[in-house]
């Protein structure tokens, strides 16, 4: 599996539905639209939605986005949509089974999302022996994949299934050579901790870590984070290499938020030329982020646009989106 900066063909999304978002729904519809907005003007964007959302959403994204009839629950595409590989033959696209996070979530149409983009791309479709979602996994591109124990060694969506087994399914799915496993949090969130929540690898070598404010209480998030920082530091990747750890600080002053709300910036997605990342209202976090990542992707524009509707749901940039890899 290449990595997340390798160049994409296109970026698929979805369309939110008011039967999930409810009262919410007009406002994750302008975080989604304007997400869709930016990283159009870098690279071609394709979004589903549901026949009768159409019209509305292709008025609300413009006639840079192309937006396609095609069944959605949600608007989690990182984890709904395929996971796209290389091949003898081209590009093929690993369906990891979405089953709506453990059955956490309505799926009925969601689970068919990664299919029905193959279908139409008439790219070959992998059926995984496993469950998984795009969000739960993290690659380099060399080699080397990232995962959270929590959300992939969890009888909700693999059970009996041993790490050991998990693991081989994953190399042999992706082409990883070695998996960083760290624990996460089971339980708590309805991924049950993705790694895209967490860290990332902006290079091989490189790997960056969401972390908390020193004034942070201690509870299962912190501890999880220690566990992590803890594993990646001594962590030896594909390559027999000891990684580079950077650290990316979390906003702090972003006033009041709902107990779902995701306020990292390593859910930020690299794209053709530009990386889009969240921007909380943390005038001082969100500066020094966009620095960090700035430095980490130096050939790239940074795009910070506020997501605020989209954190509310436990989500962030990085979970609305997945990319095509460039057809050979």
């Amino acid at each position: 599996m290449p990595d997340e900066a390798h160049p994409h063909e296109l970026t698929f999304m979805s369309w939110p539905t008011e039967v999930i978002w409810e009262a919410d729904t007009a406002g994750v519809r302008r975080d989604i639209a304007g997400i869709a907005r930016a990283i159009a003007d870098y690279e071609p964007v394709v979004l589903l939605a549901n026949s009768r959302d159409v019209k509305a959403a292709q008025r609300a994204c413009g006639s840079q986005v192309e937006v396609v009839p095609i069944p959605v629950d949600d608007l989690w595409t990182r984890d709904t949509g395929p996971t796209f590989v290389p091949g003898p033959q081209g590009i093929a696209g690993v369906d990891f089974n979405f089953n709506g996070w453990g059955d956490k979530q309505e799926h009925s149409r969601d689970r068919d999302v990664a299919r029905e983009i193959l279908t139409m791309e008439r790219v070959t479709r992998i059926k995984a022996p496993i469950v998984a979602e795009g969000g739960s996994i993290e690659v380099d591109g060399a080699g080397t994949l990232m995962a959270t124990e929590s959300s992939l060694v969890n009888d909700n969506r693999n059970p009996g299934r041993t790490r050991n087994e998990i693991e081989r399914a994953l190399k042999e799915a992706l082409g990883a050579t070695t998996v960083i496993w760290v624990k996460g949090v089971k339980g708590k969130d309805i991924t049950d901790y993705h790694i895209d929540a967490l860290a990332r690898f902006s290079e091989p070598g490189v790997a960056v870590i969401s972390t908390p404010s020193e004034d942070a209480p201690h509870d299962v998030w912190t501890a999880a984070y220690d566990q992590a920082r803890k594993v990646l530091t001594s962590a030896v990747d594909a390559r027999g290499k000891r990684l580079e750890l950077v650290e990316l600080p979390e906003p702090v002053d972003i006033g009041r938020r709902g107990k779902d709300f995701l306020a990292t910036y390593v859910n930020y997605y690299v794209i053709n030329d530009a990386v889009i990342m969240p921007r909380f209202g943390d005038k001082k976090a969100d500066k020094d982020a966009a620095a960090i990542v700035r430095e980490l992707y130096p050939r790239r524009e940074i795009v910070q646009m506020p997501v605020d509707t989209l954190g509310e749901g436990g989500g962030g940039i990085h979970c609305s989106t997945q990319q095509m890899p460039k057809r050979a």
